[in-house]
C-alpha cells in the first residue's frame, strides 16, 4: 500500500471548534429527504451537539421531517424551536 502511494502516518484529527450546534440537544423526526437516521445524528455529533430520540425540556432543536408524529406535538406544547431539514441545513452550511 505504501508503494502505490499510500500515507502510512497517522494523522492527529484536529478539536472541533465551537459550531451552532455545541452542547445543543436534537430530536429529528420523521423521513428526512437528505439524511438516513444515522447520517443525521453523526453530523449533529460531529457538531459538538447531542442527538437523542425523546423531545423533553432540555431540547433545543426538533428537526422535523414528513410525517413527523406525536413528537411534533410535544415539541410545540413545551415550546421547543422546530426546524424543517432545509432550516438545519442551513443552520449547519458553514460546516
Amino acid at each position: 500500500l505504501r508503494a502505490a502511494g499510500l500515507n502510512m502516518a497517522l494523522q492527529e484529527m484536529a478539536e472541533p471548534g465551537e459550531t451552532t450546534l455545541t452542547g445543543k440537544t436534537i430530536v429529528v423526526t420523521g423521513t428526512l429527504q437528505q439524511f438516513s437516521r444515522q447520517e443525521i445524528e453523526a453530523r449533529i455529533k460531529t457538531l459538538g451537539g447531542k442527538p437523542t430520540s425523546t423531545v423533553s425540556s432540555n431540547t433545543d432543536f426538533l428537526v422535523v421531517g414528513e410525517n413527523p408524529g406525536s413528537k411534533l406535538d410535544k415539541a410545540r406544547k413545551l415550546g421547543v424551536k422546530t426546524l424543517t431539514e432545509h432550516e438545519f441545513l442551513a443552520l449547519i452550511k458553514p460546516h
